[in-house]
């Protein structure tokens, strides 16, 4: 599949240089730009290059670990199923847990509850201890 990494380049730009920060929380479903990413990185869709993250972390009012949702369902230690508010089916793909910049952050789309959120927290203390 071909990206285009220079089309995403463009679209970086103008978000680095946009002032707005949304307020968001931990749990939080959010559309975020990730972008056109090198390998098997969970890219964006989309002229926004955009898809789901939960905010795992949040460390301040710029910057969180983001974990990448998807709606292929997939069974391992590196996914974790969510409905959320909005009880569409997801998964969590931990091993893919990255800083991001709120200033990607698009649209709040739903909130994961507080024990699919404490499975997540559990399935990536479990990666960071194997």
């Amino acid at each position: 599949m071909k990206k285009d990494f220079k089309k995403w380049g463009d679209k970086k730009t103008g978000i680095h240089n946009d002032n707005v920060r949304p307020f968001f929380h931990e749990r939080e479903i959010w559309w975020c730009s990730l972008g056109e990413n090198v390998g098997f990185e969970q890219d964006g869709k989309g002229i926004k290059f955009a898809r789901p993250v939960v905010i795992f972390k949040k460390f301040n009012k710029e910057v969180f670990w983001a974990i990448p949702l998807s709606t292929k369902m997939k069974k391992s230690k590196f996914y974790v199923s969510l409905s959320a508010s909005d009880n569409i089916q997801r998964v969590a793909i931990v091993s893919q847990l990255r800083l991001v910049d709120s200033k990607r952050l698009l649209d709040k789309i739903a909130m994961a509850s507080k024990d699919e959120y404490q499975n997540i927290q559990k399935a990536v203390i479990s990666l960071c201890n194997s």
